[in-house]
């Protein structure tokens, strides 16, 4: 039977909820180390005065970074009952034309991507290589979960990045251009619970 739409209502809210959860934690027996301070954030202003908002109807993908990309696209297929996506590698590579920057600096790494398209939305799945990258950062702190979730906003893209660092979002943990858009990922994991990613258009 196939269950496409009735996880397309649940999957998003579940998916989500990854997004808090840390890596998978040692043996109960094992001495516990004490947790970590809380990291301090600046309080984002009030939502109600942006001008442009993230509108929810913007909303296009969520993007969950794992260690074996094989086994969660089998599992994902077996779920949703539909054959396994097919595996790219995706090569960042900063270059004049099409800047690729990680934490404001040009960098290179490569991933295994595929994409499942939800209807309306596409769930990725990324698996980072060893090289510096925001999707190696989130899974060397967290182990699997959701990275981002994706927004397309238009001709507004310059203006919500605006507004975002203006609230105190770090908008530089990722920029990548391609041709015909580009992609901002906004460090907004410790307010949000998730990352966010600015798109013009996909």
């Amino acid at each position: 039977m196939n269950i496409m739409k009735t996880l397309n209502h649940i999957t998003l809210v579940a998916l989500l909820a990854l997004a808090s959860c840390s890596a998978p934690q040692s043996n109960n027996n094992e001495p516990q180390a004490a947790p970590a301070p809380a990291a301090q954030v600046s309080a984002p202003v009030d939502y109600k005065q942006l001008p442009i908002p993230l509108k929810k109807d913007k909303f296009i993908q969520i993007n969950i970074v794992v260690g074996d990309i094989y086994q969660a696209a089998k599992a994902w297929a077996a779920l949703l009952d539909i054959p396994v996506p097919e595996i790219t590698t995706n090569h960042l590579q900063y270059k004049d034309e099409f800047p690729y920057t990680y934490r404001g600096e040009p960098s290179t790494c490569d991933l295994l991507v595929c994409t499942i398209d939800m209807g309306g939305w596409v769930l990725e799945l990324h698996q980072a290589d060893a090289k510096d990258s925001s999707f190696r950062e989130f899974y060397d702190k967290h182990g699997n979960g959701v990275h981002h979730i994706g927004f397309e906003v238009g001709e507004d893209r310059d203006e919500v990045i605006r507004e975002l660092q203006g609230m105190g979002f770090n908008t530089e943990r990722t920029f990548g251009a391609y041709t015909g858009s580009s992609w901002t990922i906004v460090d907004s994991e410790d307010v949000l619970g998730v990352n966010l990613n600015i798109k013009p258009k996909r």
